[in-house]
C-alpha cells in the first residue's frame, strides 16, 4: 500500500513538473518578447529625439532661407532703383552731349565770324576802330560809330565768354553725370554680386532643407516600422500570456492540497486576505499610501505607492500564489521589478526594489506571502517605496486597475 502511495505521489510530482516546464518556457518567451519591445521602445524614443533635432534644424534653416529671400528681394529692389537712376542719368548725359554739341556749334560759328572780321580788317590794311572814328563826317556820326564799335566789341566779347562758360558748365555737368553713373554701376555690380552669393546660399539652404526633410521621413519610417513591430510583439505576447494562463489553470488543478510551498525565500506571517485572495505586499506597519491611483495633478498613476518611514529594505511579498513572468533589473522606469501571473487571471507588479535583492526568477512558482525582493528606490524613483500594480488579463500596461479594490 505504501509503495502504491509513493508511486502515485511520484507520478503526480512528475506531472506537475511536466506542466511547469511549458509554463516556464512560455514565461521566458514572453520576457524575451517584452525585452524586444523595450529595445524597440528605446529605439523609438531615440529616433523621436533625432527627428525633433532634425525638425528643429530644418525649421532654423527654413527661417534662414526666409531671411535670405528677404535680403535678396531688398537687393533686387535696390538694383531696380539703381537701374532706373542709371537710365535717367543716361538720358541726362545724352541731353548734355546734345547741348554741348549745340554750344560748340554756336561757339564755332561766332568764332568764325570774329575770325572773318579780323581777316577782313587785316586785308584792308591798317584800318582799325580808330580809322572808323576818324572817318566820321560830324560829331553825331562819330558818336554813332563809336557806339556801334563799342557795342560790337562788347557783344563779341560777351558772346564768346558766354559760350565758353556755357560749354564749360555743360562739360562739368556731363563729367558729374558720368561720375555718378560710374558710381551707380559700381554699386549695382556690388549688389548683383551680393545677390548672386545670396542666391547660391539660398540654394544650398534649400538643398539642406530638402535633405533634412528626407532624413525626417527616413526616421519617421523607422519609427513607424518599430511601432508596427511592437504591435506584432503585442499580439505575440498576448498569445503567449494566454498560454501561460491556460497552463496555470492546469497547474492549479493538478496542484497537491496544502498549497504551493517554496523553499526560496521567507514568507509573511499571517494577515488578512481579500475577496480576490490577495494579502498586502508589505509588512504591517509599512502600509501608508503616499500616492494613490491618481497623482495630485489628477494624472492617472495606475498603481499605489507604499512609502512609510523606514520602509527601505523591508521585504516585499507575493500577494497570492502564482508564477513569475518577469524579474528584471532596469536602470530606469520600474528599476528592479517583478511581475507575477496568478491563478485567478490577475497579474501583480512590484517595482523599485533594491538592486540585487531579487529572490525569484522568471518561470518560478511562488506562494502567497513568499518574499520576492526588498523595498528600494531604483529606476524612476525619488525615494524608497514599493510601487504596486494590479493588472487584468493579459497583464499589459493598459490593463492596470486600482489595486485597492483587490487588497484586504
Amino acid at each position: 500500500m505504501k509503495k502504491i502511495i509513493l508511486k502515485t505521489f511520484g507520478i503526480l510530482l512528475v506531472a506537475i513538473l511536466l506542466l511547469q516546464i511549458p509554463v516556464t518556457m512560455a514565461a521566458d518567451s514572453v520576457n524575451d518578447l517584452k525585452n524586444q519591445q523595450e529595445e524597440n521602445a528605446d529605439k523609438i524614443e531615440e529616433n523621436k529625439q533625432k527627428k525633433e533635432e532634425i525638425t528643429a534644424e530644418k525649421n532654423q534653416t527654413i527661417s534662414e532661407v526666409e531671411d535670405i529671400t528677404t535680403q535678396i528681394e531688398d537687393y533686387e529692389n535696390q538694383i531696380s532703383e539703381l537701374n532706373t537712376k542709371i537710365s535717367e542719368l543716361n538720358t541726362k548725359i545724352e541731353e548734355s552731349e546734345k547741348k554741348i554739341e549745340e554750344a560748340q556749334a554756336q561757339y564755332d560759328e561766332q568764332k568764325e565770324l570774329l575770325d572773318t572780321r579780323l581777316v577782313v580788317a587785316y586785308e584792308q590794311g591798317e584800318t582799325s576802330y580808330l580809322d572808323v572814328l576818324l572817318a566820321s563826317e560830324n560829331i553825331v556820326d562819330f558818336i554813332s560809330n563809336y557806339f556801334y564799335i563799342s557795342e560790337l566789341a562788347t557783344s563779341d566779347t560777351e558772346l564768346m565768354d558766354s559760350l565758353q562758360k556755357e560749354k564749360e558748365e555743360i562739360e562739368k555737368a556731363k563729367t558729374d553725370l558720368e561720375n555718378s553713373k560710374r558710381e551707380l554701376d559700381t554699386s549695382k555690380a556690388e549688389k548683383q554680386s551680393i545677390t548672386t552669393q545670396l542666391e547660391q546660399t539660398k540654394s544650398e539652404k534649400n538643398a539642406k532643407v530638402s535633405q533634412l526633410t528626407q532624413d525626417e521621413q527616413t526616421i519617421q519610417a523607422q519609427i513607424d516600422e518599430l511601432a508596427e513591430a511592437n504591435k506584432s510583439l503585442d499580439a505575440q505576447i498576448l498569445k503567449k500570456q494566454k498560454e501561460i494562463e491556460e497552463q496555470l489553470k492546469k497547474q492549479q488543478q493538478q496542484k497537491p492540497s496544502g498549497g504551493n510551498s517554496s523553499s526560496n525565500g521567507g514568507t509573511s506571517t499571517g494577515g488578512a486576505v481579500s475577496s480576490s485572495g490577495f494579502i498586502y505586499p508589505v509588512p504591517s506597519g509599512y502600509r501608508t499610501i503616499t500616492t494613490g491611483i491618481t497623482y495630485s495633478s489628477g494624472q492617472y498613476h495606475g498603481a499605489v505607492d507604499f512609502g512609510s518611514g523606514g520602509i527601505n529594505g523591508q521585504p516585499v511579498y507575493a500577494v497570492a500564489d502564482g508564477m513569475v513572468v518577469t524579474a528584471q533589473n532596469l536602470t530606469s522606469s520600474y528599476g528592479t521589478y517583478v511581475i507575477i501571473a496568478h491563478y485567478n487571471g490577475l497579474y501583480t507588479l512590484y517595482a523599485h526594489g533594491q538592486r540585487g535583492s531579487l529572490r525569484v526568477s522568471e518561470g518560478q512558482s511562488v506562494s502567497q506571502g513568499q518574499q520576492i525582493m526588498n523595498v528600494g528606490s531604483t529606476g524612476n524613483s525619488t525615494g524608497p517605496h514599493l510601487h504596486f500594480e494590479v493588472r487584468t488579463s493579459p497583464g499589459t500596461y493598459s490593463c492596470r486597475q486600482n489595486p485597492m479594490k483587490y487588497l484586504p
